[in-house]
């Protein structure tokens, strides 16, 4: 038993040590792409040569007449590089929660890989158990090679009871979910902030430029010409309520893709526990 406290040890460290750096990197993130959203907005929808009547000003020039739609984009106001900056920040952690969890999936199928590793347990071939793990990695792959490892060792074990063994397999194998679930639901937390409030900032974009429309409307001589201004001003404040939409609902599809995905993960490594304690159970009695 002496044997298994480095291990432990060694596990212990490793997240602790790469926690502080990935989540730097994903407080980091979001404030990067609302730069990066405020300066595609003032550079590129915002470019003098975008506009009949370019403005003066550095952070937010007061351009007028638009001559295509992206153009009129800019002039939904203040909202739009916050809400351009939130699906930068959605695209980010979509694209990263796939990497991630594509890794975690492992190379085969689970349900394939679990029957491999019962019929080489049945056979009570462990070795080739560990070796099943080695190829198909992903957290199922980790969490039941950690099994594994401990099931072996449990095998020449004279000390503890067939229970106490079967407690340690159950032991270790918790141990390793713990390290692995983390890492699987980590920054989804983005993914459903951003479905909550894309809309609302969206909104608050919109009856922000309906102020502004309004407020010039009620400021002119009214008419034809002040109707125009009016819809023109309409237009160009529902493309916040555009924006907040579609970000809005791109984070809510993508993360209850990854949260499907997660459940099978976890459902695999679920089966996997099952499947160490109930075989080494059944044939070390």
């Amino acid at each position: 038993m002496a044997e298994t406290k480095p291990t432990a040890t060694v596990k212990a460290s490793t997240p602790a040590s790469a926690k502080p750096s990935g989540n730097a990197i994903s407080l980091l993130a979001p404030i990067l792409c609302v730069i990066a959203g405020y300066l595609i907005w003032r550079f590129i929808l915002g470019s003098p040569s975008g506009f009949n009547k370019p403005g003066t000003g550095w952070f937010w020039p007061n351009h007028d007449e638009p001559k295509n739609a992206l153009n009129k984009m800019y002039l939904g106001g203040i909202i739009v590089p916050i809400l351009i900056g939130s699906f930068l920040t959605m695209l980010t952690f979509v694209i990263e929660r796939f990497l991630t969890i594509s890794k975690a999936t492992g190379t085969g199928n689970n349900a394939d890989f679990i029957r491999k590793v019962q019929y080489e347990l049945a056979n009570k071939n462990v070795d080739a158990a560990i070796a099943a793990c080695d190829r198909q990695k992903g957290s199922v792959g980790n969490v039941m090679k950690a099994g594994l490892h401990k099931y072996k060792e449990m095998i020449h074990n004279s000390e503890l009871s067939t229970e106490q063994k079967v407690m340690a397999i159950q032991k270790e194998v918790e141990e390793a979910t713990a390290l692995e679930l983390p890492m699987l639901e980590k920054n989804l937390v983005f993914l459903s902030t951003i479905a909550s409030v894309a809309t609302l900032l969206g909104l608050l974009g919109t009856v922000l430029g309906m102020i502004r429309s309004f407020s010039a409307l009620g400021e002119g001589e009214g008419g034809g010409d002040a109707a125009s201004k009016l819809s023109v001003g309409i237009s160009e404040a529902l493309y916040n309520t555009a924006l907040g939409i579609g970000t809005s609902a791109f984070a809510i599809i993508f993360y209850n893709i990854f949260t499907t995905k997660i459940d099978g993960i976890t459902y695999g490594i679920d089966e996997s526990g099952f499947t160490l304690t109930q075989s080494f159970a059944s044939l070390y009695k």
